[in-house]
């Protein structure tokens, strides 16, 4: 009697949990307002757009102009792809708050270029060192300068192919 009294208390909770995973968790989508998340059509090469990292990047940084949006909720979202020197790939699809600098990856890209959604994925604070440092260099010059949204999708991969405004001179 004890056993089925503990799953029948469990059940709801791994329910909960999964819904948690993709959808938000207490400081994501209930209090923040986080939109439904639709994942965008698997990146394809002709649409990279490369991002300017550093010098000594390990990693050659891509976004994938056609998956860039911004979503009623405030959130930037879109796939950012990295390129070892031996050519092996890592895609994500992230989204930004430029309100709080704050990041989350949605999902992972597979070999077969699927996604797979990230499990127990958090917003984040943006890194303040040298690891990640694409995605400050989105945020910074791209996604949010001055720490609000750089206006449309367009702008943004405007900004992506020919530098951002206080480079480029738009």
């Amino acid at each position: 009697m004890r056993a089925w009294l503990v799953l029948g208390l469990m059940l709801p909770i791994a329910a909960w949990a999964q819904t948690r995973d993709f959808e938000g968790n207490s400081e994501n989508a209930g209090r923040r307002g986080e939109a439904q998340v639709q994942l965008p059509e698997y990146p394809k090469p002709e649409n990279y757009l490369p991002l300017k990292v550093n010098a000594i990047a390990a990693f050659d940084f891509f976004v994938d102009a056609k998956s860039i949006s911004i979503g009623t909720d405030g959130v930037v979202r879109y796939s950012l792809i990295a390129q070892s020197p031996d050519g092996p790939l890592n895609v994500s699809f992230e989204g930004m708050r430029c309100s709080d600098a704050k990041y989350r990856i949605y999902a992972f890209g597979r070999p077969d270029k699927t996604w797979s959604e990230a499990r127990g994925a958090l917003w984040q604070a943006m890194p303040a060192d040298t690891r990640n440092t694409q995605r400050t260099v989105l945020y910074d010059e791209y996604f949010c300068p001055k720490s609000r949204i750089a206006g449309k999708a367009e702008d943004m991969v405007r900004a992506l192919r020919y530098g951002p405004p206080s480079r480029s001179g738009f």
